[in-house]
């Protein structure tokens, strides 16, 4: 909620506040941000909240805003973050929420430019996208594309290394050839991994080495150890 009031990529039209909500350092903070912005504040019951939200845990205070801006495909593959080589994050058949919010959150952590999102067969943005993001939706740019193996071959002719991530492959993600290059890293969907058409146009697909006895990890959870190798090999 603080994100959504201090980024400035959107402007919030009004803060909806449950009556019977207990004061808190937080609640007070945005009320204070509010008043600072001349949003309005509305005092409402917690099931009109719930109802709002679309969720039942709302934690107390919802915000309507304006629709999150899409970002440009072909300005993501242009320029990353502050003058650097584009770092991109694509997601293949991701369906869960919570892991896109996961998975955002830890973009946003990792420095990435920009994350792709399929427009079929994916989800977007929801509610509990948002709040699973703890804010990262209004600073981590995402653009939808028809298609991502499409989107791929775009990426690759303007000089983006686009690396898959899947539990199959051969060559384990501590041997990437990459230093400060402009790189795509791909995830798969949940169990299935990446779809035959996107591994096949990737430059190279790496694996993350367990040593347990379980065969997969969380996909947010496998984005979040591929985004910070490459953190590590930039820097």
């Amino acid at each position: 909620m603080r994100e959504l009031l201090t980024a400035g990529r959107r402007p919030v039209r009004e803060i909806l506040i449950a009556n019977e909500m207990d004061q808190s350092d937080i609640v007070d903070d945005i009320i204070e941000l509010a008043a600072d912005q001349h949003v309005p504040i509305r005092p409402v019951s917690r099931r009109k909240l719930d109802e709002e939200s679309h969720t039942e845990a709302s934690q107390g205070v919802v915000a309507r805003a304006n629709e999150l801006p899409e970002a440009s495909f072909t300005d993501l593959c242009r320029s990353g973050l502050d003058g650097a080589a584009p770092f991109l994050v694509a997601l293949d058949g991701v369906t869960d929420p919570g892991n896109l919010g996961a998975l955002l959150r830890t973009a946003e952590g990792a420095g990435v430019s920009g994350v792709i999102l399929p427009k079929h067969r994916a989800v977007h943005v929801t509610p509990t996208v948002t709040k699973t993001a703890a804010g990262a939706i209004e600073y981590v740019p995402m653009t939808l594309v028809g298609g991502l193996p499409t989107a791929i071959t775009q990426m690759r002719d303007a000089g983006i290394w686009v690396v898959g991530l899947d539990a199959s492959a051969d060559t384990v993600l501590f041997d990437l050839p990459i230093a400060g290059e402009a790189v795509c890293l791909v995830v798969g969907a949940e169990g299935r991994g990446l779809s035959r058409l996107v591994r096949q146009r990737c430059d190279l697909v790496v694996s993350i080495p367990l040593l347990g006895h379980l065969g997969s990890l969380n996909v947010s959870v496998s984005a979040a150890i591929g985004c910070y190798e490459i953190v590590r090999r930039r820097a």
